[in-house]
């Protein structure tokens, strides 16, 4: 069957993969917790994001309210560069003494981290949890591991087409309404505003890259038995590729700048006015919202292949999970809960954009905030996964559908050869995975 099969489904219900992926670390040995410290000092790992004070300014606030109810207890939160993490969460698993208590993680990361006796099994907390109850069932997949819970959900993403109106109406076009009206579109803003990228795309960027590829109807990966085998030299994966790759050079956004831009650089690009469109998500609301373009944009959903069609999205987000080697699990799980409680996540999407994993919380700041609506759009008309294997971070932080992507925008390598090789690859690290 296919891995990566697109998921239908309404608004209300929301399918969940992640947001980012990290390294699998190396089989652990005893990291197991000694003793359960009712106070004390509890480390904290989280993400830095693009524009990453408003983040600051919440979780401080959710940290106050921890430490108010339970005495002799502190938190000291430390955002890591998501680029490092892989590294980062590596040696914690493997070295219990300088490991933190909790850590953000991206979604798809869950099997691989439980795999590697990483997280710790809070089911029996999760269960009786009241808030918990609310929380969207795709999403409570989404930390869940043989039917253990190893975290709580923080938060559900999923990018669409940033654009600037402004640029729009002065050259009279209209968002596209395919991928190949998005690329002729880049290609034209750009000839007619050279200063500006057409479309901000990176050949580090993973996730902005996907939609192209499942829009032409590829995948990463098929499954049989248990049993991942890479799909990305399919001719219907090529065909993405090619499509997305065909962003850069001259007529778009140069290869010399745009080959090793992540994410979060084509995002900058576009809040500082240096691009006319950008695949952002809705977390980049807030980045974009603090950049010169305010008040000049909108936010449509991805073009797919056919017109009037919306491309496959990779459906993310990020989870809190309390390591299994920490010596304060109790106040571990408590500071979970608090990071991500309905207050904290309604206050993430007031300050970042995030949406929240609650039902009820997501009804209440869909109404707040119109920006919200393409991104339900998106999650509605399906979403697309990274392979469900442990695999997949060691692929991911090994990056070879970047290296895969570099090596074409720089012209080493044609799409067959480089496609055939990350092919080869992805195969050897689902293998490694077992």
């Amino acid at each position: 069957m296919k891995l990566s099969a697109r998921i239908t489904a309404p608004a209300a219900a929301l399918v969940l993969a992640g947001l980012t992926a990290t390294a699998c670390a190396p089989q652990t040995a005893d990291t197991g917790a000694k003793g359960d410290e009712k106070t004390g000092t509890l480390r904290v790992w989280l993400f830095q994001e693009v524009g990453n004070k408003p983040k600051e300014q919440v979780v401080d606030a959710a940290v106050a309210d921890f430490e108010k109810t339970h005495k002799g207890a502190k938190a000291e939160i430390e955002y890591i560069p998501v680029d490092t993490r892989a590294q980062r969460i590596k040696a914690a698993f493997n070295d219990p003494k300088s490991a933190p208590d909790l850590i953000e993680y991206g979604n798809t990361d869950t099997a691989g981290y439980v795999k590697d006796g990483g997280l710790a099994d809070v089911s029996e907390e999760f269960a009786a949890w009241d808030e918990a109850k609310d929380t969207d069932p795709t999403a409570k997949q989404s930390v869940t591991v043989g039917g253990k819970v190893y975290g709580a959900p923080l938060f559900v993403g999923v990018r669409a087409l940033y654009y600037r109106t402004d640029i729009f109406k002065d050259l009279g076009i209209e968002p596209p309404k395919s991928q190949a009206e998005l690329i002729s579109t880049a290609k034209k803003i750009h000839k007619k505003k050279p200063e500006l990228y057409g479309l901000a795309v990176g050949g580090a960027y993973t996730y902005g890259a996907m939609p192209f590829i499942w829009a032409n109807g590829g995948e990463l990966a098929t499954e049989s038995g248990g049993t991942y085998k890479a799909a990305i030299n399919s001719d219907r994966a090529r065909k993405g590729i090619e499509a997305y790759t065909s962003l850069f050079g001259d007529s778009n956004c140069p290869a010399a700048k745009c080959a090793a831009m992540g994410g979060n650089a084509t995002v900058t690009a576009f809040a500082s006015g240096k691009a006319a469109m950008a695949i952002g998500g809705d977390f980049s609301h807030a980045a974009v919202e603090a950049g010169s373009v305010k008040g000049k944009y909108a936010v449509v959903p991805m073009p797919g292949a056919s017109e009037g069609s919306i491309a496959p999205a990779f459906a993310g987000g990020n989870n809190i999970g309390v390591l299994k080697s920490s010596s304060h699990r109790t106040l571990a799980v408590d500071l979970m809960k608090s990071l991500t409680g309905k207050q904290t996540q309604e206050k993430l999407f007031d300050a970042m954009g995030f949406l929240p994993t609650y039902t009820d919380v997501r009804a209440t700041v869909a109404q707040k905030e119109p920006f919200v609506e393409p991104f339900v759009k998106t999650l509605g008309a399906g979403a697309e996964f990274v392979p469900a294997s442990p695999g997949w971070g060691q692929i991911d932080s090994s990056l070879i559908l970047p290296t895969m992507f570099q090596e074409i925008v720089s012209g080493r390598k044609d799409v067959a050869q480089a496609s055939d090789d990350a092919a080869k690859k992805m195969d050897a690290a689902f293998a490694d995975a077992g």
